[in-house]
C-alpha cells in the first residue's frame, strides 16, 4: 500500500489542491483531491490485466472547481432533492436556492461539491478530509463538521467513510456523485452493464422528480434489477417513471438485510463491481443528460448514459417527508455512515 501526494494547483481563491494516490500492490490506484472531496479516476485491472479508468472525471482542476456534471463529488449539505428548496424546522420556514426549476437539488451553486476540504490525515492507505459548514452555509440551519475517510483495501475495493456532527442541530444527506462506466471512462455508454440492487421498493416520483412519499414496489417493473439484467433492457419503457425521468434517476430502499446492495459487471472488460452500504438508499442514475458536450480526464467526449452512479444517501425530500428515515444531526447523535465499492474481474 503506498500514498503519492502531489500538488495539483491552486484554486481562484488560492488554496492549494493536491492529488492524493493511494496504491495496493493488485494494480489499484484510487485518486483524489480537496475540491468537492472529489474521486478524480479509480483504476482497475480487467479481465486481460490491463489497468482501466473506470470513473469519469475532468482533466483540469478549473472544471472541478464549477464541475457541472457533479463528477466524483461529495454533495451536500444535502444531496439529492428538496420540494421547493422549503422546509420548517424549530418553529421555523428555510427557503434555500432553487436550482433545479423550483426545487433544490445537490446543496445549490453553494453546494460542497464546490467547497475546499482541508486535509485531516493520511496514510499509506486513506486520507481524511474535513470541512466546517458553519449556521446558515446555503441557507441550512446548524454548524456543522464534516469529516470523508478515502481507504483503500488490499482486496481491490475502497471504502467512503462519512461522519456529520454539530454543537446543536442540523439535517446532513451527504453522497458521492461518482459516475462509473467498467468499460473505461469514455469508452461508449454503459446499457450492456449487467446490474443487480437489492431492493423491493423505490420512492415514487412525480414530474419535477420529487418523491410523493409513496414506495412503490418493483416488482415486474423497469425498476426491478431484483435479478440481474441489462441496464438497457428497460430503459426506453413507456412507464411514466421511466419517461419522466429520461432513464434512471431513482432512489432505491435498499433491503437491510442483502449483501451486497447492488452489483454491476461489464461483459466487454470484464469488470465487476459489488456495493455495500448502511445507508437505507440509493439513487440509481444513468447520466441521462450526458450528451458529448463533455470532454473527459481521457480526451474522449462523454456521451448518454456514458455512465451510471450509485449515490447511497437517505432518500429524497426526506426533510419534509416524516415516514422518510430521518437525516437529522444533533450534538447527541452525530451522523456516521459508510460504502464500498469492491472491484474484481469476471473470466
Amino acid at each position: 500500500m503506498s500514498l503519492k501526494k502531489t500538488i495539483w494547483g491552486t484554486t481562484k481563491n488560492g488554496e492549494t489542491v493536491y492529488r492524493f494516490q493511494l496504491s495496493n500492490e493488485n494494480g489499484m490506484t484510487l485518486e483524489v483531491c480537496n475540491i468537492g472531496c472529489s474521486i478524480l479516476s479509480i483504476i482497475v485491472p480487467d479481465r486481460d490485466g490491463a489497468p482501466t479508468n473506470v470513473a469519469l472525471g475532468f482533466p483540469t482542476l478549473a472544471e472541478y472547481e464549477t464541475n457541472r456534471a457533479s463528477f466524483g463529488c461529495v454533495v451536500g449539505r444535502y444531496g439529492n432533492r428538496i420540494r421547493g428548496g422549503r422546509f420548517s424546522f424549530g418553529g421555523k420556514e428555510y427557503q434555500l436556492e432553487q436550482n433545479e426549476g423550483n426545487n433544490h437539488l445537490h446543496g445549490a451553486s453553494g453546494g460542497y461539491a464546490f467547497r475546499y476540504f482541508s486535509c485531516a490525515g493520511e496514510g499509506e492507505d486513506h486520507v481524511t478530509f474535513r470541512l466546517e459548514s458553519p449556521d446558515g452555509d446555503g441557507g441550512y440551519p446548524g454548524n456543522l463538521t464534516v469529516l470523508v475517510e478515502y481507504r483503500l483495501l488490499r482486496d481491490n475495493s475502497f471504502t467512503i467513510s462519512y461522519r456529520a456532527s454539530t454543537d446543536t442541530a442540523s439535517f446532513c444527506n451527504l453522497t458521492n456523485h461518482n459516475y462509473f462506466n467498467l468499460a473505461g471512462e469514455g469508452n461508449g455508454n454503459v446499457l450492456d452493464h449487467e446490474m443487480r440492487i437489492a431492493a423491493d421498493a423505490f420512492t415514487e416520483i412525480d414530474a419535477e422528480f420529487i418523491p410523493t412519499g409513496k414506495l412503490v414496489p418493483v416488482r415486474g417493473t423497469a425498476l426491478d434489477f431484483n435479478t440481474s439484467k441489462p441496464i438497457g433492457r428497460d430503459i426506453g419503457s413507456d412507464w411514466d417513471q421511466m419517461v419522466m425521468a429520461g432513464g434512471y434517476d431513482h432512489n432505491y430502499v435498499l433491503r437491510a438485510d442483502a449483501s451486497p446492495k447492488a452489483a454491476a459487471c461489464c461483459p466487454r472488460t470484464g469488470i465487476q463491481m459489488e456495493m455495500e452500504t448502511d445507508s437505507p438508499g440509493v439513487q440509481f442514475y444513468t447520466a441521462n443528460g450526458l450528451d458529448g458536450s463533455i470532454t473527459g480526464s481521457s480526451g474522449k467526449p462523454y456521451e448518454k448514459h456514458g455512465g451510471f452512479c450509485l449515490e447511497t444517501q437517505f432518500f429524497p425530500d426526506s426533510i419534509n417527508q416524516p415516514s422518510f428515515p430521518s437525516c437529522l444531526v444533533t450534538k447527541e447523535a452525530p451522523q456516521s455512515f459508510s460504502t464500498t465499492y469492491r472491484f474484481s474481474v469476471r473470466p
